[in-house]
């Protein structure tokens, strides 16, 4: 008996196997159909060939593979012949799945003594390919139904649901003010839908910055698409007027006057009321009052030029502060002299006065008697709380003679310390290896090393205003010292030009000093 003549015999006791199952396939990817579930028999199998049942229930034959060939026999026509293939456990692969594949397919399994089938009916879904909003209105208006926009959900299968939410909460038909249209249409090509929804809304002022969204619903799915907050037009019924900066103004600032009514569109054009002088301000809403004075105090108005009777007002203070000192700027003082500072005051209000030194609080300064820690820059504000301040700066810089205040050794290392301004100049009288030199607020320090024992030593600083002069005897290496004072025969100050208060030792030589040392 050949094939077809068995073929014939076996289909006479087809036994269809089990309920159809129904499997569910992606648009454009690969649907995968096992034959009886994966779970074959392979057991005295002849062959294994897939079919598909047309719209008018006969059958088309797809492929087919016998069970001792690894060739798998393709039956199909030329729409099925490049996107078919057979997997290894006999399961049907069908590429490239569209709404046409949409078929009951049969697995037919052919063993020696009979014929098994088993149905499986293929659905294909697609997910939208995209979720827009078209005719968006550019403004809703109060107690008149506008479009909102019209929501499209492109391309699916089976086609999607669209609702309209406010502010998340569902909007329904039948509700006061709302309007939903939807509708579908079927790509007659692909097969697939595209639904619609166009919202229409009555606005109220209340729903000015609302938020409208369209929510696609898809196999359970939800996709939201959300409008920008759309305005609500209505006219105006009050005005306002804001004074910017908001807090106190003062002198010298540029102060705007803003106008407003609370319709929408908001009206751009004012008229503005400075002192009973009309102003009329065209396609804005503000009028500038550059660098204000005391004179500028009073009250404003602003209107809309339509109806002079809806108006605001608000009163304008201007605050001030005139702050002079005498003396001012970078002013030079002798050591010893005295300094005090006059303070010429102009302001709107009885004000706060403070000094700083250096950025410390310190008392105005006046002194009889200037010491160089008395330099530094003196600050003095004048504020009213909350309101203004302003600030004057005197830099005080006092010079004088330099005076040594020390002079030391400690294991061959002499130290000179000095205090004047301009910063002293140290001369030593003997050769020395300086070590540091150092000048800090009207002090100097200048670190020597020396290596000679059994001499009287002199440090002398100078600057321009004169020089100081001060010996130590340096016996023995780290013996101990034997430093002349302020006042015995080694000290001597003096000034360009002479010496003075000298001892019998010191010697002078025009405007060089010779110091030696006494004889014990």
């Amino acid at each position: 008996m050949d094939l077809t003549a068995f073929l014939a015999l076996v289909l006479l006791c087809v036994t269809v196997q089990g309920s159809q199952k129904n499997i569910t396939a992606w648009y454009g990817k690969t649907i995968k159909l096992p034959c009886n579930g994966g779970n074959l028999a392979l057991d005295n199998l002849i062959f294994v060939k897939w079919k598909y049942e047309n719209d008018d229930k006969s059958p088309e034959d797809l492929l087919i593979k016998q069970a001792n060939d690894n060739e798998v026999t393709i039956l199909a026509s030329e729409d099925y012949a490049s996107r078919i293939s057979m997997g290894d456990d006999y399961s049907l692969h069908v590429s490239q799945a569209s709404l046409s594949d949409q078929k009951i397919f049969s697995c037919m399994v052919v063993y020696i003594s009979n014929l098994k089938e088993y149905r499986l009916k293929v659905l294909v879904n697609k997910k939208p390919s995209s979720v827009e909003i078209i005719d968006k209105s550019e403004a809703l208006k109060k107690d008149i139904a506008t479009t909102v926009g019209t929501c499209i959900v492109i391309d699916s299968n089976p086609a999607a649901t669209i609702t309209w939410t406010k502010n998340k909460s569902p909007l329904k038909a039948d509700e006061k003010g709302v309007s939903i249209t939807p509708s579908v249409k079927l790509n007659p090509a692909t097969g697939l839908s595209t639904s619609y929804s166009t919202l229409q809304y009555a606005a109220t002022k209340e729903d000015a910055g609302a938020v409208f969204t369209c929510v696609s619903t898809y196999e359970l799915v939800h996709n939201e698409t959300q409008l920008e907050p759309l305005p609500v037009h209505y006219p105006s019924e009050t005005v306002r007027l804001d004074i910017v900066p908001k807090g106190p103004i003062n002198e010298g600032a540029n102060v705007t006057l803003r106008c407003a009514g609370d319709g929408n569109p908001p009206p751009n054009s004012f008229l503005f009321h400075k002192k009973g002088e009309k102003i009329l301000v065209e396609n804005s809403d503000t009028l500038t009052l550059p660098l204000v004075s005391k004179e500028d105090t009073g009250l404003y108005k602003c209107s809309l030029p339509e109806n002079e009777k809806l108006e605001a007002s608000q009163n304008i203070t201007v605050h001030y502060v005139n702050l002079d000192l005498s003396p001012s700027g970078r002013v030079v003082k002798m050591v010893g002299g005295n300094f005090s500072v006059q303070i010429d005051l102009e302001t709107s209000v009885d004000p706060q006065i403070s000094w700083t030194k250096n950025g410390k609080l310190v008392s105005q300064p006046e002194f009889e008697s200037l010491l160089y820690a008395d330099a530094g820059l003196y600050t003095c504000k004048v504020s009213i709380p909350g309101v203004t301040s302003s600030e004057k700066n005197i830099e005080l810089v006092v010079e004088g003679t330099p005076v040594i205040t020390n002079l030391s050794e400690n294991k061959e290392v002499l130290t000179c310390e000095a205090e004047g301004v301009p910063e002293p100049q140290f001369k030593w009288s003997i050769n020395v290896i300086i070590i540091t030199t150092s000048y800090t607020k009207g002090k100097a320090i200048q670190k020597v090393n020396v290596t000679e024992t059994g001499l009287l030593v002199t440090c002398s600083v100078s600057n321009k205003y004169g020089g100081d002069v001060r010996s130590i005897n340096v016996t023995t290496a780290n013996s101990g010292i034997d430093e002349q004072q302020n006042g015995s025969p080694d000290h001597a100050t003096y000034r360009h030009g002479g010496v003075n208060s000298v001892c019998s030792s010191c010697c002078s030589f025009g405007n060089r000093l010779l110091v030696v040392q006494k004889e014990a």
